[in-house]
C-alpha cells in the first residue's frame, strides 16, 4: 500500500524496472508509490546497476532487525523527545542520506553527515556516531577524515581527550563559494579552448558561449551565498530594532579569495 513498507514482490518489480530501464518515476507510477520511495530503495541497495530485490528485501529486514536493538540502547530522550515518531525521523534520515549520495557523497560519509545535521545534540562525538549508526568505529573514522577534507564539518576539544564533530554554521556558506570558483576554472579552460582550436570555428564559438554562462552562474551564486549569508547569519551589534547588523569583512575576504584563484 501506498506510504508503506514495500513487499518482496513489489521489489521484484522494482528490480523488474530498473533491468528494463525505466525511469525511477516510472516504476513508481506503476506500483502507486512516491518516485522518492523508489529512488531511495534503489540507491540504499547497490544503485541501478547492482539493485537485487532478494539481497535488497534482505537487507531491510537485517537494518529493521539493527534499529530495533538501537531503540533499546539509545536513551528514550535523544530518539523520541520533542513528540517525535521514531519510525518518521528514521525514514527522514534514509531520505536525506539518499539525497546527499546523489549529490556526490559516499554512503557512509552521507550517513554521518546526516546525523550530524539531525542531532539536537549539535555535536557527536566518534562513538557516539557509532552507537547511534550502528557500524564500526574505523568506518566512522573514515567518513570523518573525508568529510573534514571536504570542509563539511570540524571538531571541538570536548571534556578530557576526547572530541566532538559538528557541522560548522558557514559550511553551506563555503559549499557554495567552491561551486562558483569551480565554474570560474571552468570558464577559464573554455577560453583557453579558443586560441587552441581558432576564434572563428564552432568549436570556439561553442566554448565561448559555455565560457558566459559559467561565468554568469558562478557570479550569481557568490552574490547569493554572500547575501544570504550577511543577511541570515547576521549577529545583532546593538540594534534596539532587533534587526541583525552584517558582519564586515568575512564576505569581502571570501570574494578576494576566489578572485585570487581566479587570476592564478
Amino acid at each position: 500500500m501506498p506510504g508503506g513498507r514495500l513487499t518482496q514482490q513489489e521489489r521484484r518489480q522494482i528490480e523488474l524496472g530498473v533491468a528494463e530501464g525505466l525511469a525511477y518515476a516510472e516504476i513508481a507510477r506503476r506500483l502507486d508509490r512516491p518516485t522518492s520511495t523508489i529512488t531511495r530503495e534503489v540507491m540504499r541497495n547497490g544503485g541501478p546497476v547492482a539493485y537485487r530485490a532478494d539481497v535488497a528485501h534482505r537487507a531491510t529486514e537485517r537494518r529493521a532487525r539493527r534499529r530495533r536493538r538501537a531503540v533499546l540502547r539509545v536513551s528514550p530522550v535523544s530518539e523520541q523527545g520533542h513528540g517525535r515518531d521514531v519510525d518518521s525521523v528514521r525514514e527522514y534520515e534514509e531520505a536525506f542520506t539518499t539525497l546527499l549520495m546523489q549529490q556526490g557523497l559516499p554512503k557512509m560519509m552521507a550517513r554521518v553527515l546526516t546525523c550530524l545535521l539531525t542531532t539536537d545534540a549539535g555535536s557527536l562525538t566518534a562513538s557516539e556516531l557509532v552507537e547511534r549508526l550502528q557500524v564500526s568505529p574505523a568506518s566512522v573514522s573514515k567518513a570523518i577524515s573525508f568529510l573534514e577534507s571536504q570542509g563539511l564539518i570540524r571538531r571541538e576539544r570536548a571534556e578530557g581527550r576526547r572530541e566532538r564533530y559538528l557541522v560548522d554554521d558557514d559550511v553551506w556558506y563555503q559549499s557554495m563559494i567552491a561551486a562558483a570558483r569551480a565554474h570560474a576554472q571552468l570558464a577559464r579552460t573554455a577560453r583557453q579552448g579558443v586560441d587552441i582550436l581558432g576564434p572563428d570555428t564552432p568549436a570556439a564559438v561553442r566554448l565561448v558561449k559555455i565560457a558566459h554562462f559559467v561565468d554568469f552562474v558562478g557570479e550569481n551564486i557568490t552574490r547569493a551565498a554572500e547575501q544570504a549569508r550577511e543577511i541570515l547569519h547576521a549577529e545583532p551589534e546593538g540594534n534596539s530594532s532587533g534587526a541583525a547588523t552584517p558582519r564586515s569583512g568575512r564576505g569581502e575576504a571570501a570574494v578576494s579569495a576566489a578572485d585570487a584563484d581566479e587570476g592564478s
